[in-house]
Protein backbone atom coordinates (compact mmCIF):
# COMPACT_ATOMS: atom_id res chain seq x y z
CA UNK A 1 0.00 0.00 0.00
CA UNK A 2 1.09 3.30 -0.73
CA UNK A 3 2.15 5.81 1.96
CA UNK A 4 -0.04 9.21 2.69
CA UNK A 5 3.56 10.78 4.53
CA UNK A 6 7.07 10.24 6.04
CA UNK A 7 7.18 8.90 9.43
CA UNK A 8 9.87 7.69 11.44
CA UNK A 9 10.22 6.08 14.43
CA UNK A 10 12.08 3.96 16.58
CA UNK A 11 9.99 1.62 18.45
CA UNK A 12 12.86 -1.15 17.90
CA UNK A 13 15.87 0.90 16.57
CA UNK A 14 14.48 0.76 13.23
CA UNK A 15 11.73 2.01 11.85
CA UNK A 16 9.77 0.76 8.33
CA UNK A 17 11.41 2.73 5.46
CA UNK A 18 10.00 6.21 5.77
CA UNK A 19 8.11 8.14 2.74
CA UNK A 20 5.53 10.87 2.36
CA UNK A 21 2.76 12.55 0.03
CA UNK A 22 2.24 14.94 -2.63
CA UNK A 23 -0.14 17.94 -1.74
CA UNK A 24 -1.09 21.65 -1.75
CA UNK A 25 0.91 24.18 0.20
CA UNK A 26 0.60 23.23 3.47
CA UNK A 27 -1.41 26.11 5.00
CA UNK A 28 -4.26 25.15 3.05
CA UNK A 29 -6.79 22.51 2.96
CA UNK A 30 -5.54 19.65 0.20
CA UNK A 31 -7.80 20.18 -2.53
CA UNK A 32 -7.86 17.24 -4.93
CA UNK A 33 -6.46 14.22 -2.45
CA UNK A 34 -9.08 11.48 -2.10
CA UNK A 35 -9.27 8.93 0.64
CA UNK A 36 -6.87 6.54 -1.06
CA UNK A 37 -3.33 6.99 -0.76
CA UNK A 38 -1.06 9.79 -2.37
CA UNK A 39 2.56 9.12 -4.18
CA UNK A 40 5.57 9.08 -1.86
CA UNK A 41 7.76 12.10 -2.66
CA UNK A 42 10.39 12.38 -0.14
CA UNK A 43 11.65 11.25 3.71
CA UNK A 44 11.18 13.11 6.93
CA UNK A 45 14.21 14.17 9.33
CA UNK A 46 14.14 10.48 11.06
CA UNK A 47 14.51 12.56 14.60
CA UNK A 48 11.11 14.47 14.32
CA UNK A 49 9.63 12.53 16.88
CA UNK A 50 12.15 12.64 19.50
CA UNK A 51 12.53 16.51 19.28
CA UNK A 52 9.77 17.92 18.20
CA UNK A 53 9.84 22.08 18.08
CA UNK A 54 6.48 23.22 19.25
CA UNK A 55 8.04 27.16 19.02
CA UNK A 56 7.76 26.77 15.23
CA UNK A 57 5.76 29.77 13.43
CA UNK A 58 5.41 28.61 9.77
CA UNK A 59 5.03 25.89 7.70
CA UNK A 60 8.14 25.88 6.41
CA UNK A 61 9.39 24.71 10.03
CA UNK A 62 7.51 21.03 9.75
CA UNK A 63 9.68 18.39 9.38
CA UNK A 64 8.83 18.31 5.61
CA UNK A 65 6.63 20.00 3.11
CA UNK A 66 3.73 17.62 3.61
CA UNK A 67 3.90 16.93 6.96
CA UNK A 68 0.51 15.86 8.25
CA UNK A 69 -1.62 15.49 4.61
CA UNK A 70 -2.98 12.47 6.49
CA UNK A 71 -5.15 14.93 8.61
CA UNK A 72 -6.68 17.06 6.06
CA UNK A 73 -10.18 14.56 5.70
CA UNK A 74 -11.61 15.35 2.13
CA UNK A 75 -15.05 16.01 2.26
CA UNK A 76 -17.62 18.01 -0.39
CA UNK A 77 -16.25 21.07 -1.79
CA UNK A 78 -19.03 23.24 -1.68
CA UNK A 79 -20.08 22.09 2.07
CA UNK A 80 -16.06 23.08 2.95
CA UNK A 81 -16.82 25.90 1.61
CA UNK A 82 -19.87 26.73 3.29
CA UNK A 83 -18.22 26.44 6.28
CA UNK A 84 -15.67 28.49 5.58
CA UNK A 85 -17.99 31.41 4.69
CA UNK A 86 -19.01 30.66 8.77
CA UNK A 87 -15.68 31.66 9.83
CA UNK A 88 -15.88 34.74 7.91
CA UNK A 89 -18.84 36.19 10.17
CA UNK A 90 -16.38 36.42 13.25
CA UNK A 91 -14.30 39.16 13.27
CA UNK A 92 -12.05 38.36 16.03
CA UNK A 93 -8.91 36.42 15.00
CA UNK A 94 -9.25 32.19 14.54
CA UNK A 95 -5.90 31.14 14.00
CA UNK A 96 -6.82 27.40 13.72
CA UNK A 97 -10.22 25.78 13.55
CA UNK A 98 -11.52 22.68 12.61
CA UNK A 99 -15.78 21.57 12.14
CA UNK A 100 -16.66 17.91 13.72
CA UNK A 101 -18.97 15.84 14.65
CA UNK A 102 -21.93 14.13 13.27
CA UNK A 103 -23.23 17.70 11.69
CA UNK A 104 -20.18 17.32 9.12
CA UNK A 105 -19.50 13.44 9.49
CA UNK A 106 -22.85 10.98 9.46
CA UNK A 107 -23.49 9.01 11.67
CA UNK A 108 -25.95 7.20 10.03
CA UNK A 109 -26.94 6.28 6.72
CA UNK A 110 -27.97 9.32 5.04
CA UNK A 111 -31.80 9.59 5.30
CA UNK A 112 -33.40 9.94 1.52
CA UNK A 113 -36.05 13.05 2.94
CA UNK A 114 -35.41 16.49 2.19
CA UNK A 115 -36.57 18.17 5.59
CA UNK A 116 -38.80 20.41 5.94
CA UNK A 117 -38.72 23.77 7.08
CA UNK A 118 -40.77 22.84 9.69
CA UNK A 119 -38.80 20.36 11.11
CA UNK A 120 -34.74 21.93 10.04
CA UNK A 121 -33.12 23.21 13.06
CA UNK A 122 -31.66 25.69 10.50
CA UNK A 123 -33.17 28.58 9.62
CA UNK A 124 -32.02 29.21 6.17
CA UNK A 125 -29.03 27.59 5.38
CA UNK A 126 -27.21 27.19 2.43
CA UNK A 127 -27.83 24.63 -0.23
CA UNK A 128 -24.48 22.81 0.20
CA UNK A 129 -25.26 22.45 3.97
CA UNK A 130 -29.02 21.12 3.45
CA UNK A 131 -27.33 18.83 0.99
CA UNK A 132 -24.64 17.20 3.02
CA UNK A 133 -26.72 16.64 6.36
CA UNK A 134 -29.85 15.01 3.64
CA UNK A 135 -32.92 14.15 5.54
CA UNK A 136 -31.27 14.49 8.98
CA UNK A 137 -30.26 18.33 9.91
CA UNK A 138 -27.66 18.76 12.79
CA UNK A 139 -26.25 21.56 14.68
CA UNK A 140 -22.34 21.88 13.31
CA UNK A 141 -19.55 21.87 15.90
CA UNK A 142 -16.76 23.92 15.81
CA UNK A 143 -13.70 24.57 17.40
CA UNK A 144 -11.71 28.25 16.89
CA UNK A 145 -7.84 27.99 18.18
CA UNK A 146 -6.58 31.49 19.17
CA UNK A 147 -3.68 33.27 20.30
CA UNK A 148 -5.05 35.78 23.04
CA UNK A 149 -8.06 34.73 24.97
CA UNK A 150 -9.49 37.96 26.38
CA UNK A 151 -8.70 39.79 23.30
CA UNK A 152 -10.53 37.28 21.62
CA UNK A 153 -13.80 37.52 23.47
CA UNK A 154 -13.28 40.98 23.75
CA UNK A 155 -14.18 41.65 19.97
CA UNK A 156 -16.21 39.30 19.50
CA UNK A 157 -18.82 39.91 22.39
CA UNK A 158 -18.27 43.42 20.43
CA UNK A 159 -19.93 41.72 17.20
CA UNK A 160 -21.93 39.22 18.65
CA UNK A 161 -23.09 40.04 22.07
CA UNK A 162 -25.87 37.41 21.61
CA UNK A 163 -23.78 34.67 21.41
CA UNK A 164 -23.24 34.81 24.74
CA UNK A 165 -25.04 33.99 28.27
CA UNK A 166 -25.46 36.78 30.80
CA UNK A 167 -21.69 35.63 31.62
CA UNK A 168 -21.38 37.85 28.60
CA UNK A 169 -22.98 40.62 30.67
CA UNK A 170 -19.47 40.53 33.02
CA UNK A 171 -16.98 41.68 29.88
CA UNK A 172 -14.02 39.60 28.53
CA UNK A 173 -12.36 39.15 31.79
CA UNK A 174 -14.57 37.30 33.24
CA UNK A 175 -15.17 35.05 29.86
CA UNK A 176 -11.62 34.58 29.34
CA UNK A 177 -11.26 33.47 33.26
CA UNK A 178 -14.36 30.74 32.80
CA UNK A 179 -12.43 29.35 29.86
CA UNK A 180 -8.92 29.42 30.70
CA UNK A 181 -8.86 28.60 34.51
CA UNK A 182 -12.11 25.91 34.87
CA UNK A 183 -12.65 22.50 33.15
CA UNK A 184 -10.94 21.69 29.96
CA UNK A 185 -10.01 25.07 28.91
CA UNK A 186 -12.75 25.22 26.30
CA UNK A 187 -15.45 28.23 26.17
CA UNK A 188 -18.94 26.92 24.14
CA UNK A 189 -21.14 28.88 22.99
CA UNK A 190 -24.23 26.43 21.77
CA UNK A 191 -27.37 27.07 20.19
CA UNK A 192 -25.92 30.18 17.63
CA UNK A 193 -27.07 30.53 13.88
CA UNK A 194 -24.36 31.59 11.29
CA UNK A 195 -25.24 32.14 8.16
CA UNK A 196 -28.90 30.52 8.30
CA UNK A 197 -26.87 27.39 9.72
CA UNK A 198 -26.81 26.24 13.32
CA UNK A 199 -23.85 26.04 15.13
CA UNK A 200 -22.07 25.39 18.17
CA UNK A 201 -18.30 26.51 18.56
CA UNK A 202 -16.26 26.48 21.35
CA UNK A 203 -12.58 28.78 21.95
CA UNK A 204 -9.48 27.31 23.17
CA UNK A 205 -6.01 28.90 23.55
CA UNK A 206 -3.22 27.79 21.03
CA UNK A 207 -1.52 26.73 24.45
CA UNK A 208 -4.13 24.78 25.56
CA UNK A 209 -4.85 23.17 22.58
CA UNK A 210 -1.22 22.03 21.41
CA UNK A 211 -0.26 21.09 25.19
CA UNK A 212 -3.08 18.20 25.15
CA UNK A 213 -2.52 17.30 22.05
CA UNK A 214 1.30 16.51 22.64
CA UNK A 215 0.87 15.33 26.68
CA UNK A 216 -2.48 14.22 27.14
CA UNK A 217 -3.41 16.73 30.25
CA UNK A 218 -7.13 16.29 29.65
CA UNK A 219 -7.75 14.22 26.47
CA UNK A 220 -10.50 16.99 26.02
CA UNK A 221 -9.79 17.90 22.54
CA UNK A 222 -6.82 15.45 21.70
CA UNK A 223 -9.42 13.25 21.67
CA UNK A 224 -11.84 15.19 19.80
CA UNK A 225 -8.76 14.93 17.14
CA UNK A 226 -8.43 11.26 17.37
CA UNK A 227 -11.83 10.54 15.32
CA UNK A 228 -12.03 12.21 11.65
CA UNK A 229 -12.67 16.92 11.93
CA UNK A 230 -12.41 19.10 8.94
CA UNK A 231 -9.51 21.40 9.43
CA UNK A 232 -10.76 24.72 7.76
CA UNK A 233 -7.50 26.55 9.10
CA UNK A 234 -4.45 25.33 9.83
CA UNK A 235 -1.66 26.26 12.15
CA UNK A 236 1.95 24.65 12.04
CA UNK A 237 2.53 24.51 15.63
CA UNK A 238 -1.22 22.56 16.01
CA UNK A 239 -0.25 20.43 12.94
CA UNK A 240 2.78 19.05 14.46
CA UNK A 241 1.33 18.39 17.91
CA UNK A 242 -1.78 16.49 16.59
CA UNK A 243 0.66 14.29 14.53
CA UNK A 244 1.94 13.29 17.56
CA UNK A 245 -1.27 13.11 19.02
CA UNK A 246 -2.86 10.54 16.66
CA UNK A 247 0.99 8.24 16.84
CA UNK A 248 -0.12 8.55 20.45
CA UNK A 249 -3.63 7.18 19.92
CA UNK A 250 -2.62 4.79 17.62
CA UNK A 251 0.22 3.58 20.36
CA UNK A 252 -2.61 3.56 22.96
CA UNK A 253 -4.74 1.19 21.24
CA UNK A 254 -1.87 -1.39 20.13
CA UNK A 255 -1.58 -1.59 24.08
CA UNK A 256 -5.73 -2.24 24.49
CA UNK A 257 -5.78 -5.06 21.42
CA UNK A 258 -4.71 -8.48 20.62
CA UNK A 259 -2.30 -9.70 18.18
CA UNK A 260 -4.82 -9.65 15.72
CA UNK A 261 -7.92 -7.31 15.13
CA UNK A 262 -9.29 -5.79 12.46
CA UNK A 263 -9.61 -1.99 10.71
CA UNK A 264 -12.88 -1.21 12.79
CA UNK A 265 -11.54 -2.87 16.08
CA UNK A 266 -8.87 -0.41 15.59
CA UNK A 267 -10.82 2.71 14.89
CA UNK A 268 -13.30 1.73 17.53
CA UNK A 269 -10.73 1.06 20.14
CA UNK A 270 -9.44 4.70 19.53
CA UNK A 271 -12.34 6.28 19.01
CA UNK A 272 -13.50 5.12 22.56
CA UNK A 273 -10.14 6.34 24.18
CA UNK A 274 -12.15 10.04 24.73
CA UNK A 275 -15.40 8.54 26.03
CA UNK A 276 -14.01 6.26 28.61
CA UNK A 277 -14.19 8.60 31.73
CA UNK A 278 -16.94 10.95 30.22
CA UNK A 279 -19.94 11.49 32.17
CA UNK A 280 -21.77 11.49 29.31
CA UNK A 281 -21.76 7.80 28.77
CA UNK A 282 -22.52 6.45 32.09
CA UNK A 283 -25.40 8.96 32.40
CA UNK A 284 -28.40 8.72 29.83
CA UNK A 285 -27.22 11.35 27.85
CA UNK A 286 -25.15 9.50 24.82
CA UNK A 287 -26.52 7.03 22.09
CA UNK A 288 -24.59 4.02 23.89
CA UNK A 289 -24.23 3.04 20.03
CA UNK A 290 -22.29 6.13 18.97
CA UNK A 291 -18.34 4.79 18.78
CA UNK A 292 -19.76 1.79 16.79
CA UNK A 293 -21.90 4.54 14.38
CA UNK A 294 -19.40 7.17 14.06
CA UNK A 295 -16.50 4.48 12.83
CA UNK A 296 -19.04 2.56 10.96
CA UNK A 297 -20.02 5.08 8.94
CA UNK A 298 -16.50 6.75 8.72
CA UNK A 299 -14.30 4.42 8.44
CA UNK A 300 -12.41 5.75 5.07
CA UNK A 301 -11.87 8.92 6.94
CA UNK A 302 -10.10 6.73 9.90
CA UNK A 303 -8.30 4.96 7.10
CA UNK A 304 -6.68 8.08 5.72
CA UNK A 305 -5.63 9.46 9.63
CA UNK A 306 -4.38 6.16 10.61
CA UNK A 307 -2.88 4.42 7.47
CA UNK A 308 0.38 5.94 7.09
CA UNK A 309 1.04 5.64 10.93
CA UNK A 310 0.65 2.29 10.53
CA UNK A 311 2.65 1.69 7.57
CA UNK A 312 5.40 3.19 9.31
CA UNK A 313 5.24 1.73 12.75
CA UNK A 314 7.87 -1.35 12.92
CA UNK A 315 5.47 -3.53 15.31
CA UNK A 316 2.14 -3.35 13.44
CA UNK A 317 0.77 -4.01 9.86
CA UNK A 318 -1.73 -4.95 7.44
CA UNK A 319 -1.98 -8.41 7.30
CA UNK A 320 -4.41 -9.08 4.77
CA UNK A 321 -4.56 -10.41 1.04
CA UNK A 322 -7.30 -7.43 0.39
CA UNK A 323 -4.92 -4.73 0.79
CA UNK A 324 -2.99 -5.86 -2.55
CA UNK A 325 -6.43 -4.81 -4.67
CA UNK A 326 -6.00 -1.25 -5.94
CA UNK A 327 -7.67 1.69 -4.43
CA UNK A 328 -9.11 -1.14 -1.64
CA UNK A 329 -8.21 1.68 0.95
CA UNK A 330 -11.57 4.21 -0.34
CA UNK A 331 -13.84 1.35 0.01
CA UNK A 332 -16.15 1.77 2.03
CA UNK A 333 -16.79 -1.65 3.03
CA UNK A 334 -13.45 -3.25 3.27
CA UNK A 335 -12.42 -4.48 6.93
CA UNK A 336 -9.12 -5.33 6.76
CA UNK A 337 -7.20 -7.36 9.10
CA UNK A 338 -3.77 -6.50 10.75
CA UNK A 339 -1.28 -7.81 13.14
CA UNK A 340 0.83 -6.83 15.96
CA UNK A 341 4.30 -7.38 17.14
CA UNK A 342 3.89 -8.39 21.05
CA UNK A 343 7.66 -8.08 22.42
CA UNK A 344 7.96 -6.76 25.20
CA UNK A 345 10.70 -4.80 24.29
CA UNK A 346 8.87 -3.30 21.15
CA UNK A 347 5.75 -2.54 23.54
CA UNK A 348 8.14 -1.42 25.73
CA UNK A 349 9.11 1.10 23.66
CA UNK A 350 5.61 2.20 22.71
CA UNK A 351 4.87 2.75 26.87
CA UNK A 352 8.01 5.30 26.40
CA UNK A 353 6.62 7.15 23.59
CA UNK A 354 3.06 7.73 24.83
CA UNK A 355 2.74 11.29 26.15
CA UNK A 356 4.26 12.99 28.76
CA UNK A 357 1.34 13.52 31.01
CA UNK A 358 -0.46 10.40 30.18
CA UNK A 359 2.76 8.28 30.49
CA UNK A 360 3.48 9.76 34.38
CA UNK A 361 0.22 8.96 35.20
CA UNK A 362 0.47 4.90 33.76
CA UNK A 363 4.27 4.70 35.43
CA UNK A 364 2.26 5.92 39.20
CA UNK A 365 -0.07 3.05 38.54
CA UNK A 366 2.85 0.70 38.32
CA UNK A 367 4.88 2.08 41.31
CA UNK A 368 2.09 1.25 43.20
CA UNK A 369 1.28 -2.17 41.75
CA UNK A 370 4.75 -3.07 42.28
CA UNK A 371 5.82 -1.13 45.31
CA UNK A 372 8.53 0.76 44.10
CA UNK A 373 10.57 2.61 47.03
CA UNK A 374 9.74 6.21 46.02
CA UNK A 375 13.80 7.45 45.95
CA UNK A 376 14.08 4.68 43.48
CA UNK A 377 11.14 5.42 41.33
CA UNK A 378 12.25 9.13 40.91
CA UNK A 379 15.70 8.08 39.82
CA UNK A 380 13.67 6.13 37.10
CA UNK A 381 11.64 8.90 36.41
CA UNK A 382 14.67 11.03 36.11
CA UNK A 383 16.71 8.72 33.68
CA UNK A 384 13.58 8.36 31.35
CA UNK A 385 13.09 12.31 31.41
CA UNK A 386 11.99 13.72 28.08
CA UNK A 387 13.98 17.02 28.98
CA UNK A 388 17.57 15.74 28.00
CA UNK A 389 17.23 15.82 24.32
CA UNK A 390 20.79 15.23 23.76
CA UNK A 391 20.41 11.61 25.05
CA UNK A 392 20.59 9.27 21.86
CA UNK A 393 18.13 6.48 22.92
CA UNK A 394 15.79 8.79 25.37
CA UNK A 395 12.76 7.60 23.65
CA UNK A 396 13.67 4.06 24.29
CA UNK A 397 12.24 1.57 26.73
CA UNK A 398 14.28 0.53 29.51
CA UNK A 399 13.66 -2.60 32.46
CA UNK A 400 10.56 -0.58 33.64
CA UNK A 401 8.78 -0.46 30.35
CA UNK A 402 9.18 -3.98 29.28
CA UNK A 403 8.03 -5.18 32.55
CA UNK A 404 4.93 -3.02 32.35
CA UNK A 405 4.75 -4.10 28.46
CA UNK A 406 5.25 -8.31 29.80
CA UNK A 407 1.92 -7.61 31.96
CA UNK A 408 -0.60 -10.12 31.27
CA UNK A 409 -2.63 -8.57 28.57
CA UNK A 410 -5.79 -7.93 29.90
CA UNK A 411 -3.97 -6.89 32.97
CA UNK A 412 -2.36 -4.26 31.00
CA UNK A 413 -5.41 -2.88 29.47
CA UNK A 414 -6.96 -2.20 33.23
CA UNK A 415 -4.12 -0.45 33.87
CA UNK A 416 -4.54 1.72 30.47
CA UNK A 417 -8.38 2.10 30.26
CA UNK A 418 -7.77 3.12 34.50
CA UNK A 419 -5.30 6.03 33.27
CA UNK A 420 -7.70 7.22 30.63
CA UNK A 421 -10.56 7.38 32.61
CA UNK A 422 -8.47 9.42 35.25
CA UNK A 423 -7.32 11.88 32.69
CA UNK A 424 -10.77 12.19 31.66
CA UNK A 425 -12.93 12.05 34.31
CA UNK A 426 -12.72 15.53 36.00
CA UNK A 427 -11.77 17.79 33.31
CA UNK A 428 -15.15 16.35 30.99
CA UNK A 429 -16.90 16.36 33.88
CA UNK A 430 -15.98 20.24 35.28
CA UNK A 431 -16.29 20.93 31.32
CA UNK A 432 -20.24 19.93 31.18
CA UNK A 433 -20.67 21.97 34.30
CA UNK A 434 -19.29 25.18 33.62
CA UNK A 435 -21.97 24.75 30.69
CA UNK A 436 -23.92 26.31 32.89
CA UNK A 437 -22.13 29.50 32.80
CA UNK A 438 -21.30 29.77 29.56
CA UNK A 439 -24.50 28.30 27.63
CA UNK A 440 -26.60 29.77 30.19
CA UNK A 441 -29.46 27.26 32.02
CA UNK A 442 -32.01 27.46 28.89
CA UNK A 443 -29.43 26.15 26.38
CA UNK A 444 -27.64 23.93 28.67
CA UNK A 445 -30.95 22.11 29.38
CA UNK A 446 -31.47 22.07 25.60
CA UNK A 447 -28.78 20.31 24.97
CA UNK A 448 -29.00 17.64 27.70
CA UNK A 449 -32.75 16.93 26.40
CA UNK A 450 -31.98 16.07 23.20
CA UNK A 451 -28.76 13.79 24.35
CA UNK A 452 -30.78 12.19 26.18
CA UNK A 453 -33.68 11.89 23.35
CA UNK A 454 -30.61 10.40 21.55
CA UNK A 455 -29.49 7.85 24.12
CA UNK A 456 -33.19 6.77 24.13
CA UNK A 457 -33.54 6.51 20.69
CA UNK A 458 -30.45 4.37 20.58
CA UNK A 459 -31.35 2.13 23.21
CA UNK A 460 -34.16 1.61 21.17
CA UNK A 461 -32.52 1.01 17.91
CA UNK A 462 -30.31 -1.52 19.63
CA UNK A 463 -32.87 -3.33 21.34
CA UNK A 464 -34.77 -3.68 17.91
CA UNK A 465 -31.11 -4.99 16.56
CA UNK A 466 -31.27 -7.50 19.21
CA UNK A 467 -34.95 -8.78 18.34
CA UNK A 468 -34.12 -9.20 14.45
CA UNK A 469 -31.44 -10.96 15.14
CA UNK A 470 -32.64 -13.36 17.42
CA UNK A 471 -35.77 -13.36 15.03
CA UNK A 472 -32.94 -14.61 11.84
CA UNK A 473 -31.50 -17.04 14.53
CA UNK A 474 -34.94 -18.82 14.82
CA UNK A 475 -35.67 -18.81 11.01
CA UNK A 476 -32.40 -20.07 10.44
CA UNK A 477 -33.12 -22.79 12.91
Amino acid sequence: MRRFLAQSTNEAGTGKSPSEASSPSPSQSPQSIGTSAPTPTSTAPSDWEDNPNYAISHFSELPHTNFGVNQHIVINDEFKEALRQILWQFRAPIRYAFAYGSGVFPQSKPSTATPSSATSIHSKPPPAVVKAQGGNPKMIDFIFGVSYTQHWHSLNLSRHRDHYSALGSLGSGACSYVQDKLGAGVYFNPYVTVNGTLIKYGVVNLDTLCTDLSEWTTLYLAGRLHKPVKILRDDPRVRLANQVNLLSALRTALLLLPPEFTEEELYGTIASISYMGDPRMVLPTEDPSKVANIVGNNLPHFRRLYSPLIENLPNVNFNDSKCSQPDWSSDPSANVRLAQDMDPVKRGNMVRRLPKAFRSKLYFQYQKKYQIPQLEFNKMLEAASDEDATRINRRQGGGFERRIASEPPEDLRMEVRGVIKSTIGWPSTSQSLKSVLTAGIRRSWRYTSEKIARYREGKKKAAQAAKDEKEKEKDGA
